[in-house]
């Protein structure tokens, strides 16, 4: 099974239910109920919005006059307010920072009298395994702040669901509720971590999870200077060495284990520095066993991409591998962030969808937000296709993006072709289309008298240009659009 570096999925986004437990008064006084107002982008009329839609959340006040909270509890929004435990006043506030890959949020109150008489909460340690946790937040059901305790019952790699990437979470026998999301989980009166999702399921019962305090403090020496670089990663898939034939084709020996490179991809940092075939030993002195996994502390062992992800975003990391029989020690830049190499992005947010309409055509690049617009069983009822390549679907160097035919907008110059839709596109006007801006230039540098577009099938369509330049407008006019394209392609 092929294992895929930074690539992940699960779960549902969350929140604790209530015990009798004795709070800490002045942590109580820094834990803050979240309203926030989201409104998401349409990806299936992708010139308009969905319209408004109310959350809400927790957060702790952490120093700094700053409130740490999850992302998912402020994605996409437009407004704020906060609220403080057992006040009634709320206050407007806005996101300072944001980071979707780990979760996690800072937010900002306009008027600082907020804060007053708050103590801002420490950012502790990971906790160790068994050791006791306070979760503090606003589940639903309630309006007043509900203080949980549980156990630490397992450290490793989860998959977030916010963002399907693959980081270290830490697991909590206690249940998870909508609405205290982004809560404080407090050890020794300290953030050990963020409450931030469950696990469901018919069999499953009392599995919740929380960001751990080693991610927080990632996030939040990341944004010292003012800007969000991200998680890094180096952009390979990778298998397991588990089989001893396996082991023995690439000449391990008995002490030696590692993972195999199965291929690297466009864009990696790793490009020109590791091959297809090297087996990767260890990572900045990390020994990786046959399982993928590194010891990140004595006696627990993890995903080996936790030695890289401890990292930043332009540092180095070591790495030593087996190659054709030889050991070699190399460096790898880590110039991107850990969810960069997706051929179909999964959800984005706060970010606009991209389109481009010719003659009537609407063509977008595949994205988790367009599945998304078939509903919350969109991974049974989007067509097949598409999640093929959503779910197994590889970047290479002449194919970045999966460009789509979403629909067609209704009009005698496009006539026969009004039922098309999710037609995979392959080539326009002879140039094999690879991203949205090979799209483009496909259509706009063209001088013939047809515009010809050809799907992964081979099915033709051909539009007259001289058609679609002079009655395009008409069409944008009638469907109530401002422009042919979304701002990000003008």
């Amino acid at each position: 099974m092929k294992q895929f570096m930074g690539l992940t999925w699960v779960l549902v986004i969350c929140c604790f239910f209530t015990l009798p437990l004795c709070a800490n008064a002045s942590i109580k006084g820094s834990v803050i109920k979240i309203y926030s107002v989201s409104n998401k982008y349409d990806y299936d009329e992708p010139w308009q919005m969905l319209g408004q839609e109310q959350r809400r959340g927790s957060g702790c006040i952490i120093k700094g006059k700053r409130i740490l909270t999850n992302a998912h509890v402020v994605a996409n929004n437009m407004f704020i307010q906060v609220r403080r435990a057992g006040q009634v006043k709320k206050y407007t506030a806005e996101v300072e920072a944001v980071a979707h890959a780990c979760d996690l949020a800072i937010l900002k109150v306009l008027d600082d009298s907020f804060f007053s008489g708050t103590t801002p909460v420490e950012i502790g340690s990971l906790p160790g395994f068994r050791d006791k946790v306070a979760v503090y937040g606003f589940p639903e059901g309630g309006d007043k702040l509900c203080i949980t305790e549980g156990v630490v019952s397992r450290i490793e790699h989860r998959k977030y669901t916010h963002s399907v990437v693959n980081l270290l979470a830490c697991q909590i026998d206690a249940v998870i509720n909508p609405g205290s999301s982004g809560g404080p989980v407090i050890k020794d009166n300290k953030i050990a971590g963020v409450a931030f999702q469950r696990m469901k399921g018919k069999d499953i019962e009392n599995i919740g999870y929380m960001v751990p305090a080693p991610v927080i403090n990632h996030f939040l020496k990341d944004i010292e200077d003012g800007r969000y670089d991200g998680i890094p990663g180096i952009g390979i898939s990778w298998q397991k060495m588990e089989n001893p034939d396996i082991r023995l084709k690439y000449a391990l020996t008995e002490k030696q284990t590692g993972v195999l490179v199965d291929k690297i991809y466009p864009g990696s940092p790793a490009k020109g520095i590791l091959k297809d075939e090297d087996v990767i030993l260890s990572v900045d002195g990390n020994n990786i066993e046959n399982d993928g996994t590194i010891e990140f502390r004595k006696g627990e062992r993890t995903f080996f991409g936790y030695a890289i992800q401890q990292k930043y975003i332009n540092d180095t990391a070591k790495l030593r591998i087996l190659r054709n029989n030889k050991i070699v020690n190399v460096e790898i830049k880590l110039t991107n962030s850990v969810d960069s190499w997706r051929l179909v992005p999964h959800v984005q947010y706060d970010v606009a969808a991209t389109y481009y309409i010719a003659g009537g055509l609407l063509f977008e690049p595949l994205t988790g937000n367009y599945l998304g617009t078939w509903g919350e069983k969109w991974n049974h009822d989007a067509p097949s296709d598409l999640l093929n390549y959503y779910f197994h679907g590889e970047p290479t160097d002449d194919r970045r993006e999966i460009i789509v035919l979403i629909k067609v907008l209704a009009d005698e110059i496009n006539e026969g072709y009004h039922e098309l839709e999710n037609n995979v596109i392959a080539y326009v006007n002879g140039k094999k289309i690879s991203t949205m801006e090979d799209l483009v230039r496909a259509f706009d540098g063209h001088n013939g008298r047809d515009h010809t577009i050809v799907d992964e099938q081979g099915y033709n369509i051909v539009i007259d240009r001289n058609k679609a330049r002079k009655y395009g407008q008409r069409i944008l006019k009638k469907y109530k659009i401002s422009s042919d394209r979304s701002e990000d392609l003008r």
